[in-house]
């Protein structure tokens, strides 16, 4: 234990302070002495905790030089990020940006690293050719097929043995079964051969042993974790500890399925203003409970909102003191698994979630990994058998359907059901029309799993996060009685499945979207997006109101800044030019209304030193919307934080997004922006913005 706990000491006192002093100030921030680079030799990416490295027999004396040699390079990318975009350069009119090609050609010189990702341009160009009309920012998860895959059809007549032998679109729906979590690990079921098909696909595509995990579909994320703690001996085990810097549905519903078992549940802190994680107060939590087994650690390498990331070193100290880890990897990049770090660590759980296609259908599933040797850790749970556990079947194409089958009649079903599932993480707007092709009987049951899904053909439908209305949870209540009948018809349809397993022993499932991804690799997705990241946090910290000093620049980034191993995604806020921040929800419809879909979402757990309690009063907002006084009984606790506009970059990401986000932004330097679209979109008799 003491060869783990030496590597989190806290920072050298500093001379002329007393110690007390110095450890608020530096807010905890200990952990950014726990930098990480990969044993993998060339990988840039995050993977391990350097000071780990030491518990690793190495024979290679030069790993101290290659350490340094590391450290040099970040630091250069950094100060070439900070001097070379729009050097010493503010911009206060949006007419005055510069062309798409000079930016451009600035952005290639400064990052010329970025010219060996041309592979994921051609990717896009021939398979993912409806980005070019929209710009999809609120995607998270791995994405499974590419557009082109999703609209291709296949001769059902051919007489080639490996395409009729293929699934055609839309490929897969979800049957909801009643099974408990420890059942469904223990029996391993195989009888479905294309979900087994997939399971294997994508435990390959994560890098998983299948010796080693099992894994269980289910409906989305928000179900995966509550069925984990439905089916978790909170009892027994008191302890429920999560690191999340922003209101995460999903981890409500762990919590509150916890609390009502008996559970403690503790949430780690995070310093104003990096929001980096307060290792001294995590690590005094991880200590607190004195039971052998002490409960279930929820760690997410890095935050979907913030892009800050954490050591892997933190689930490595939380085992030590008799923690189970649940590795939350839903916000992860496509490749981000496929590290040494993962297999050295080994979390007991893990979550991730799949859609069928980026920036069009995120109907999909999530998947919770069990480790094997942590199957006796679970109970079986009558309530956990009706949450969420689902079985992928075959979609049934248009000849399938029954012969009183109603167009008018499903879409009934899929207006009333199509946004039910409690999944969505953030207020987002919906990145682009969910295709026109009848996706079978099941259209209706395609759960959310991405935190997006629009049509722009289609009746823009957004369900806040803040607070869903009296309206909305209605139409929740008299849709769940169409649900049986669905249920009904897909068991049926599984029955057939496992009576017909053997005919199918021939079916080859294609993924393309996690093709390109594997293709791809995990060093040159992330070179990638570092470019794009830190370019686009730079060039919103260019704009500035005019005639006004710097407190009132037009954009403020919460979070990490220009930082090599930042994630990505960044959160920030508009502001006018008074200084008073422009309502996130106002800036998501103006976006969306640009064809750019950006997420909403809620910071908290934010802990100021003396030195920022000026900055904790002005930034921090109560929040007063039903959902949060439902979930306190107390008024007066309800929790504090800051909402923020958060963009979320996908492998796919190409320069073009992030300066059309860019100049998108840079409308608001126009102090009556907001006023003209609102009275444009009431000339064109849509429906108008409140302001």
């Amino acid at each position: 234990m003491s060869s783990i706990l030496k590597y989190l000491r806290s920072p050298r006192r500093v001379p002329g302070r007393d110690k007390e002093s110095h450890s608020k100030e530096q807010g905890g921030e200990a952990s950014s002495q726990m930098q990480t680079c990969c044993i993998k030799d060339g990988c840039t990416h995050i993977c391990l905790p350097m000071r780990l490295l030491g518990l690793v027999e190495c024979r290679n004396g030069k790993r101290e030089a290659r350490a340094t040699s590391t450290r040099i390079s970040r630091l250069n990318f950094v100060k070439s990020t900070a001097n070379s975009v729009f050097p010493n350069t503010h911009f206060t009119d949006h007419e005055s940006l510069p062309s798409l090609p000079e930016v451009f050609s600035n952005f290639m010189a400064i990052y010329p690293q970025y010219g060996e990702t041309q592979q994921v341009d051609h990717y896009r160009n021939s398979e993912y050719y409806h980005l070019h009309s929209h710009v999809c920012f609120d995607y998270y998860g791995f994405s499974l097929f590419s557009h082109a895959q999703m609209h291709s059809s296949l001769s059902s007549s051919s007489t080639d043995p490996l395409v009729s032998g293929l699934l055609q679109p839309p490929f897969f729906n979800i049957s909801y079964k009643s099974a408990s979590l420890k059942s469904q690990v223990q029996s391993n079921d195989q009888n479905n051969v294309l979900e087994s098909a997939i399971r294997k696909r994508i435990m390959h595509f994560l890098n998983i042993l299948d010796g080693e995990y099992s894994m269980v579909c289910t409906a989305n994320r928000t179900t995966a974790f509550r069925l984990l703690a439905e089916s978790y001996p909170f009892q027994a085990t008191k302890g429920l500890l999560s690191v999340y810097d922003y209101e995460s549905e999903a981890m409500t519903a762990m919590t509150e399925s916890a609390q009502r078992k008996g559970a403690k549940v503790m949430t780690a802190s995070f310093s104003w203003p990096s929001l980096r994680i307060h290792s001294d107060r995590l690590m005094e939590k991880l200590r607190k409970r004195r039971r052998k087994r002490r409960g279930l650690f929820v760690f997410p390498l890095q935050s979907r909102i913030t892009g800050a990331r954490y050591p892997y070193i933190w689930m490595s100290v939380a085992k030590q003191y008799g923690w189970q880890v649940v590795l939350d990897a839903c916000g992860l990049g496509p490749k981000d698994l496929d590290t040494l770090g993962l297999s050295l660590i080994q979390p007991d759980f893990i979550i991730c979630s799949f859609f069928k296609v980026f920036g069009e259908n995120p109907s999909g599933f999530a998947g919770l990994f069990v480790k094997n040797s942590s199957i006796g850790s679970l109970e079986s749970s009558t309530i956990a058998r009706s949450i969420g556990i689902v079985s992928i079947v075959p979609a049934r194409k248009l000849s399938q359907l029954t012969d009183d089958y109603s167009g008018t009649d499903m879409d009934a079903h899929s207006s009333k059901n199509q946004f039910e599932e409690d999944d969505i993480e953030t207020n987002s707007s919906f990145s682009g029309p969910i295709p026109g092709q009848i996706y079978s009987g099941s259209l209706t049951m395609d759960n959310m799993v991405g935190d997006s899904a629009s049509g722009e053909k289609q009746k823009q439908v957004r369900i806040s996060e803040q607070g869903e209305s009296s309206k909305v949870q209605q139409e929740k209540e008299e849709s769940s009685y169409g649900i049986g009948e669905i249920e009904c018809e897909y068991s049926e349809q599984a029955e057939n499945i496992k009576a017909n397993s053997g005919a199918d022993q021939g079916l080859e499932f294609l993924c393309r979207g996690l093709d390109h991804a594997d293709s791809l690799g995990l060093l040159l997705i992330s070179t990638r997006l570092r470019c794009i990241t830190n370019w686009l946090v730079t060039a919103l910290m260019k704009l500035r109101h005019p005639h006004s000093d710097s407190v009132h620049s037009l954009v403020r980034i919460y979070g990490p800044r220009i930082k090599f191993d930042r994630g990505p995604a960044l959160a920030f806020n508009v502001f006018d030019w008074k200084g008073e921040k422009i309502e996130p929800v106002l800036v998501q419809k103006l976006a969306d209304r640009s064809n750019v879909s950006l997420g909403c979402g809620f910071l908290n757990n934010i802990w100021f030193s003396n030195k920022y309690e000026d900055d904790k009063n002005r930034v921090l907002e109560r929040r007063d919307c039903e959902r949060a006084l439902a979930r306190n009984k107390n008024k007066e606790n309800i929790d504090m934080g800051i909402t923020v506009i958060h963009a979320s970059l996908g492998f796919l990401t190409n320069f073009e997004d992030a300066y059309r986000l860019w100049t998108f932004v840079a409308k608001f330097l126009d102090a009556d922006f907001v006023e003209k679209e609102r009275w444009r979109y009431m000339a064109l008799n849509q429906k108008m913005i409140e302001v």
